[in-house]
């Protein structure tokens, strides 16, 4: 009985662990691919000023991992080495940017 009492409290704490986890890869992926242009704040640079977009975090995901014709690159394409779980987390860190 102890022993399971253990076991899910460990689980539990490891699952709260992934969320967190999850929330600071987003920001160190932005940080480590997007700030060079996009500004560490995400006040713009070389590129746009992303802090405040109206895009939707579906809309920045997708724009992330299938890019959209017209952009000029890298964003006319998939971003490389992005998977679909990084580009939701950057989506959700750029949409907290206040």
């Amino acid at each position: 009985m102890k022993r399971s009492i253990i076991a899910v409290t460990i689980i539990a704490i490891l699952s709260m662990s992934c969320l967190a986890w999850a929330a600071e890869d987003g920001a160190a992926i932005y940080k480590s691919k997007c700030a060079a242009c996009h500004g560490p704040d995400g006040a713009g640079k070389v590129g746009p000023a992303v802090k405040g977009t109206a895009l939707t975090e579906a809309q920045i995901t997708d724009l992330l991992t299938k890019g959209v014709a017209g952009k000029k690159a890298p964003h006319a394409k998939a971003i490389g080495g992005l998977t679909p779980d990084q580009a939701t987390a950057v989506a959700t860190y750029v949409k907290s940017l206040k």
